[in-house]
This record gives structure tokens, C-alpha cells and sequence, in this order.
């Protein structure tokens, strides 16, 4: 049942397959590492939406569905299969098919960003009320959290994915277009060895 606020949150999750995760993590530290660092991703994602009563959730697996956690409630409806021949065509379908079943203010994350709270996603859809557009910017150049209030979709076309140049260039087409943003705090996604040995350090410096 849709909640009556229409916020929507959508999160793209992989399906968690040896081999299929993590790849570029993978590559120095193996594939079985590698995906128990991104059930450890997972675990961290989900344990800060599941705080978020008030936001409706819709999880995009990567390649089939799958059942929610333990202690996490989804309408089957809720979880999907990503659809679109790369990350922006799949991003863009993701937030059609969303405002389509009746949602004004839709964000989505990934999987990859340890740092992201619930306080974050839920400043996120404050600041929709007053911008159409709001980044999570992520430390290495793209973003972690993107929100809309309408459908933009110069910001999933020809985009240079998995570079340092996401956010600049899609920051620099929504100026280009008079479209105001905002943007969060800025976190770190976990990428490759040194961004989990980085995230490591912290966690134990703030233990």
C-alpha cells in the first residue's frame, strides 16, 4: 500500500553471486572476500532503511528477485528486476516505473556506501521539497544518493559511468538547463581494497 507522503525510495542491489560482486574489490582481494565485504554492505544498507518507516521502499535486484532480509517487510510489488541496457537507461526506468505507480519524490542509492544513515535519506527527501534535483556526492566523483522531484533524464544519458567525471558532468547539465540542486554530505562508496581498507581505519579510529 503506498504511503500517502509519496516519497519513494529505490535501492539497486546485486544479487550477492561469487564472482559477480565487487569486481574491481575482486580483483586484489578474491572473489570470496569480495562478497562477504558486500553481504557486509548489504547488512549496513538495509539496517539503516528499515528505520525509514515513513518512506516507501523498492528494491532493484541486479538480475532476479530475491527474499528481503529477515526483519525487512516488502510488498512483492516493491521488488524488482533492473531493466535497461546500462546503469543510466536502468536508473531511468527504475524512477519511471516508480513516479508511474504514483510517487512525486524518488531517490535511489546502491549498496556500496557504508557511510549512508538514515538521517542522510531523510534529509535527502527534506530537500526535495525545495529542489528538484539533490546528490549524494561520493569521494571518488560520482554520487552515493540521487533524488528528483521530476523525472531529468540529460542526467542517465551518455553519462561516463564509473569515472571520477559522474557527478561533475551531471551537475554541469542541470546548470547548463537553469535546474537548481542541492547537495548531501560528502561520503565514501567502497570501490576497490584501498576504499575498504580506508573504511576499516575509520571504523576502528571511532570505535
Amino acid at each position: 500500500m503506498k504511503k500517502t507522503n509519496g516519497q519513494a525510495l529505490i535501492v539497486f542491489q546485486k544479487n550477492p553471486v561469487l564472482g559477480k560482486v565487487k569486481t574491481r574489490l575482486a580483483a586484489t582481494v578474491g572473489n570470496e572476500k569480495a562478497l562477504e565485504i558486500y553481504h557486509h554492505l548489504l547488512k549496513l544498507t538495509y539496517s539503516q532503511i528499515t528505520q525509514i518507516q515513513e518512506i516507501e521502499v523498492f528494491i532493484y535486484y541486479s538480475d532476479y528477485l530475491e527474499e528481503p532480509p529477515e526483519r525487512v517487510s516488502l510488498d512483492s510489488n516493491h521488488r524488482r528486476v533492473q531493466q535497461g541496457s546500462d546503469l543510466g537507461d536502468r536508473m531511468r526506468n527504475a524512477f519511471r516505473e516508480v513516479s508511474e505507480a504514483g510517487f512525486e519524490n524518488i531517490a535511489i542509492i546502491g549498496t556500496d556506501c557504508p557511510e549512508i544513515s538514515a538521517e542522510i535519506i531523510r534529509d535527502a527527501f527534506l530537500n526535495l521539497a525545495s529542489f528538484p534535483v539533490v546528490f549524494g556526492p561520493a569521494k571518488d566523483g560520482g554520487y552515493y544518493l540521487l533524488g528528483m522531484n521530476r523525472l531529468e533524464n540529460s542526467l542517465f544519458e551518455e553519462i561516463p559511468w564509473s569515472t571520477s567525471e559522474v557527478l561533475k558532468i551531471s551537475a554541469a547539465r542541470l546548470k547548463y538547463k537553469n535546474i537548481p540542486f542541492q547537495l548531501l554530505p560528502m561520503l565514501s562508496d567502497i570501490d576497490n581494497e584501498k576504499d575498504w581498507n580506508a573504511y576499516i581505519r575509520l571504523t576502528l579510529e571511532t570505535k
